[in-house]
């Protein structure tokens, strides 16, 4: 098929299947999103990072964990180290490198664990209304009435420190605003004609809430999702950078910050490295956020 049939066939107004109707949804949305071009800077970097991660091994000039204390330690940026080395007489830059695994692990394991939450909860107040939706909306508001740093500290205390228990608390404190954006997309979509329908054919709840429900709220939750990604990246750098994140020598961003803060009016590279990675990064799913913000809105104009 040539670009112009494909590209009329994925436009047209009239779909004869339901997957050329998915594919043309799909084209439409990368189209909208492809004129902001704050935002594919912002995939580009996303991208880069992945292939950072995926490609750590090879990437890194030196090792993540090894240093010299007599020959290497805290030399300046230069040829042989670009970012320079720490205290330990380790490159910054592989650090950094294998630093963005542990970035995007806790990212990705964040999105998976609180997003369905936020989406259920969410969709079940909305869709049940009642006792339902005020003992739930009671439970989202008790987590949003602590700062998510402060809530995610007290879980980590309990649970004690590691990434995995950093990931679990940051999960516990990040799906109530997803929950809130799913019960308000449901208020609007519970009294539909096509809900109604289906209620009539003699669907469940459960299954109108699975089914039809919480696909109408996927796009909002995800664009929630994105934006919220560098509040995540930098609550894990907050704890990495008390010691209850990932623990040395683990070459987690906010623990080489922490790491550096004794050299930061002399050796500034040390702190100042993996904080610039950081803000790049949380700039980057930003962009990325604003840009699935304009191409999933169903009220945009396209």
């Amino acid at each position: 098929m040539k670009p112009a049939e494909l590209h009329a066939w994925l436009m047209s107004e009239r779909p004869a299947s339901r997957r050329q109707a998915a594919w043309g949804r799909a084209y439409a949305g990368w189209r909208q999103f492809a004129r902001n071009r704050l935002a594919m800077v912002g995939l580009a970097i996303v991208l880069a990072l992945l292939a950072v991660a995926l490609f750590a091994p090879w990437l890194a000039p030196y090792s993540p964990t090894e240093g010299d204390l007599t020959t290497t330690r805290l030399l300046p940026p230069s040829a042989a180290h670009w970012f320079g080395t720490d205290d330990q007489g380790r490159d910054i830059l592989s650090r950094l490198i294998h630093g963005s695994r542990i970035t995007l692990f806790v990212v990705v394991l964040v999105a998976v664990l609180a997003a369905p939450i936020g989406l259920l909860v969410g969709t079940v107040a909305g869709y049940a209304g009642g006792w339902v939706d005020a003992a739930l909306m009671r439970v989202t508001d008790i987590f949003l009435a602590f700062p998510r740093l402060i809530l995610a500290l007290a879980f980590v205390a309990a649970l004690g420190p590691g990434i995995e228990n950093a990931v679990i608390a940051i999960a516990i404190t990040s799906w109530p605003p997803y929950a809130r954006i799913a019960r308000a997309e449901t208020l609007t979509i519970r009294r539909a004609d096509y809900i109604a329908a289906v209620q009539l054919m003699g669907a469940s709840p459960w299954r109108i809430v699975l089914r039809h429900v919480m696909p109408l709220c996927l796009s909002s939750v995800i664009v929630r999702v994105t934006l919220d990604m560098a509040g995540i990246i930098l609550t894990a750098a907050g704890l990495g950078f008390l010691g209850l994140g990932a623990q040395p020598p683990t070459p987690e961003w906010g623990a080489m910050i922490a790491a550096g803060r004794a050299y930061v009016l002399d050796q500034w590279w040390v702190a100042a490295a993996p904080g610039a990675a950081i803000f790049v990064v949380s700039l980057a799913f930003n962009l990325l956020g604003d840009g699935l913000r304009d191409a999933l809105d169903p009220k945009a104009s396209k």
